[in-house]
């Protein structure tokens, strides 16, 4: 076969190789997801028979040189050693998880409000009926939430413990929280609401409880630290929890057991990133909030520049085609 019939018969099939390879190297997951992805085992074994007819019929070295190109791009795709995990896992932190915090806007917009108006609503009508919060909590637990955040207690915020010993008990009793949040979900959502909802008041309440008897600064002291990580936690694993019962309540074209699947995946992937929230929120919990001796500005300056931290990094993680990438 002459040479320009060769390329003519097969140039359109090496020129669509080397530009999936090309666009797999600079963005892999929008390469793989292409209408026009390409069946990459067997057109890489085609060009590199193409080459090896060429190189045997004594083809110019334009046209060799072109298929040499192409088999080198696809030999460091299928040669390429795999990303280590503490790549991947940075890559979900700081890339994946904040896109798909926010491609579920209307989900943790309405886990926000499930959580925060009974919250705010309990604490206000704390401070006009005091009372009322033997009303949401036993009077054994009241005076364990006196004790706690009394004002001359030299660790705020626990009534013992040492800092590990509250950095275990914080990961597993918040994690155990965002579970519930995020599986009861699957309740058609109505799980997720209660959860959300009880967990507001039960915020609330203690909250109005401390500053009606006069112990609310040393709880704002305890809670401004972490609250920024682990508020906005339990609200990623309420959205994740809620998009996962509507899935199932509303599957729209899909058929219900597709739509479910990904809604599971999906959800699963926000209550992870929600998870590792949840252990930075423990430990600053165990070894920063419950110090009682710093001044009020680092306190509140340090619990407002996490505030910030988590708000930038949830805003603006993975935006751009490097991160994409």
């Amino acid at each position: 076969m002459k040479q320009e019939q060769f390329v003519a018969l097969h140039a359109e099939e090496w020129d669509a190789l080397r530009f999936w390879l090309a666009q797999l190297d600079r963005q892999p997951k929008a390469a793989l997801r292409s209408e026009k992805t390409v069946d990459f085992p067997e057109s890489y074994r085609r060009v590199c028979h193409h080459l090896s007819l060429a190189q045997a019929r004594g083809y110019s070295r334009e046209v060799t040189d072109r298929l040499q190109h192409i088999v080198e791009m696809g030999h460091r795709q299928l040669y390429r050693p795999p990303a280590p995990r503490w790549y991947k896992a940075a890559t979900f932190l700081l890339a994946e998880f904040p896109r798909l915090v926010r491609e579920n806007w209307r989900y943790m917009l309405a886990a926000t409000v499930l959580l925060y108006v009974p919250a705010i609503a309990t604490y206000v009508l704390l401070q006009w009926r005091p009372d009322l919060a033997h009303s949401l909590f036993s009077a054994t637990q009241l005076k364990e939430f006196e004790k706690m955040y009394d004002p001359s207690n030299p660790k705020i915020g626990r009534s013992s413990g040492t800092d590990l010993q509250m950095f275990g008990y914080y990961i597993m009793n918040n994690v155990g929280i965002a579970f519930r949040t995020f599986a009861s979900g699957l309740l058609l959502g109505v799980g997720a609401i209660y959860v959300l909802t009880a967990n507001g008041v039960i915020m609330g309440g203690v909250a109005g409880h401390l500053n009606a008897i006069g112990y609310g600064a040393p709880f704002w002291r305890f809670v401004v630290g972490h609250s920024g990580f682990e508020l906005t936690a339990i609200v990623i694993a309420g959205g994740a929890g809620l998009q996962f019962g509507l899935s199932l309540l509303a599957p729209g074209r899909l058929r219900r057991e597709t739509a479910l699947r990904e809604a599971a995946w999906k959800g699963a992937r926000l209550a992870l990133g929600a998870f590792a929230m949840l252990v930075m929120a423990a430990f600053i919990e165990a070894y920063w909030s419950s110090m009682s001796m710093l001044p009020d500005v680092v306190k509140y300056g340090s619990g407002a520049a996490i505030w910030l931290l988590v708000a930038t990094w949830l805003t603006f993680g993975g935006r751009g085609r490097n991160h994409a990438a």
